[in-house]
């Protein structure tokens, strides 16, 4: 049986494509590059959701908490050797008024989530958190600004070491995106680029292996 990998996210591991707002193809989303890269003995599963929180329900689009979709995801995907959860970057909207402290406490709560959903496991919960993407601040001068809010950037570059503390309190492995993608969308400055789907893509292929017994 293959080794599953559920990846769990919002827009960027779901592949949105800010140019066209369409969806990057199967040849370019850096879960079904994981995929191509790790090889036949692994079967990664896309469970990306645009717009998607940590915990917090948005106002203005349901079904968008993570709190509420982790345990049938994981039940539906059982059994799963490994969780990766890319989550955050939408927390930061000012609409929900939290700073990367409270994101953190967020992912702390789905986590706690994801582990205690016991019956998913293949063997014991293994989670690796990833740190989004930073923001950048020119994103206020674009379509996206006045429905993201202030403060996007500033919070968004606080979660990293936030992320950190909670994968180590909560015994999860840890992966800053920002280490390997380095390039920025010059359209709402928030969405991965093909180039950032391929980076991320390949430092997990070498970092996902040592993770799995």
């Amino acid at each position: 049986m293959k080794k599953h990998i559920v990846c769990f996210g919002d827009s960027n591991t779901h592949g949105y494509r800010a140019e066209d707002n369409g969806r990057f193809g199967e040849d370019q989303r850096w879960t079904r590059l994981l995929e191509q890269y790790l090889g036949e003995e692994y079967l990664v599963l896309e469970e990306g959701l645009s717009g998607r929180t940590t915990c917090y329900d948005d106002p203005i689009h349901e079904g968008l908490s993570g709190l509420s979709a982790i345990y049938p995801c994981l039940m539906s995907h059982e059994p799963v050797d490994l969780l990766i959860i890319m989550l955050g970057t939408n927390d930061t909207k000012e609409r929900f008024a939290s700073s990367a402290a409270c994101i953190a406490l967020g992912l702390k709560r789905l986590v706690a989530k994801a582990i205690a959903t016991t019956d998913c496991w293949k063997n014991k919960p293994n989670i690796l958190i990833i740190t989004p993407k930073n923001i950048d601040k020119e994103y206020q001068q674009t379509e996206v600004g006045s429905t993201m809010g202030r403060g996007c950037a500033e919070k968004s570059e606080a979660l990293g070491p936030e992320f950190k503390k909670i994968a180590a309190l909560m015994g999860c492995h840890y992966f800053d995106a920002n280490e390997v993608v380095m390039e920025n969308n010059h359209i709402d400055y928030m969405h991965l680029t093909a180039q950032g789907h391929q980076a991320l893509a390949s430092a997990l292929a070498h970092f996902v292996p040592q993770l799995i017994p």
